[in-house]
């Protein structure tokens, strides 16, 4: 039996498709949109609709930027020289929010997963093959510590190595199995100042 109209079925079962939302969050925050000022969801519409067709990657760091460059790699006071590979944008942000690294980034948007048929090709591992080709004095590896995020450490350190470039990986403090977009600033800063050579 239906409860609702059609439009608000509608709208449930959207919200319902996001990642994190189950059908009783999906039914709280339809009701809210439903309930706000038309402005404020017109605002909500407008900021969706704007973010998915002007965002795209930054050119340098595939990281998610409205811009041609993202902040950090347009930024001068950043140490260009040092590269730190993470897994997604929000494992980015999770180091940013530590306000301890200076160096810069570069997003892989996944991590190699034979059981999932993520290969090398499937990531943007050439994309960081083409940055060792300038001035780069080492290579953090801030995969999560998870079979996959280990598997392609090892994976970039075994193609980085012969080039000469440092390699290092973060230490542990990061729980296997851990994101890092839901680690702690202190842990994560422990595991950057902690970080070995690989």
């Amino acid at each position: 039996m239906e409860y609702y109209s059609s439009e608000i079925n509608r709208l449930i079962e959207e919200l319902s498709a996001l990642p994190g939302i189950g059908a009783k969050s999906a039914q709280r925050l339809a009701f809210h949109i439903i309930n706000m000022p038309m402005e404020n969801a017109d605002r909500l519409a407008e900021s969706i609709l704007s973010a998915r067709k002007n965002v795209r990657y930054c050119k340098e760091c595939f990281t998610l930027t409205d811009d041609e460059l993202c902040p950090i790699c347009r930024s001068r006071n950043r140490n260009h020289r040092v590269i730190m590979v993470v897994e997604t944008t929000r494992d980015l942000a999770a180091y940013e929010k530590t306000g301890k690294y200076e160096g810069v980034y570069h997003v892989l948007h996944g991590a190699i997963s034979p059981m999932l048929g993520i290969g090398p090709g499937d990531i943007r591992l050439k994309e960081l093959m083409q940055r060792l080709q300038g001035d780069v004095d080492e290579v953090i590896i801030a995969t999560n510590n998870s079979l996959e995020g280990e598997t392609t450490a090892m994976y970039i350190s075994k193609l980085i190595k012969p080039s000469g470039i440092k390699v290092t990986r973060i230490a542990s403090g990061v729980p296997v199995g851990g994101d890092l977009e839901y680690i702690d600033e202190v842990t994560l800063l422990r595991a950057l100042e902690g970080r070995v050579e690989l």
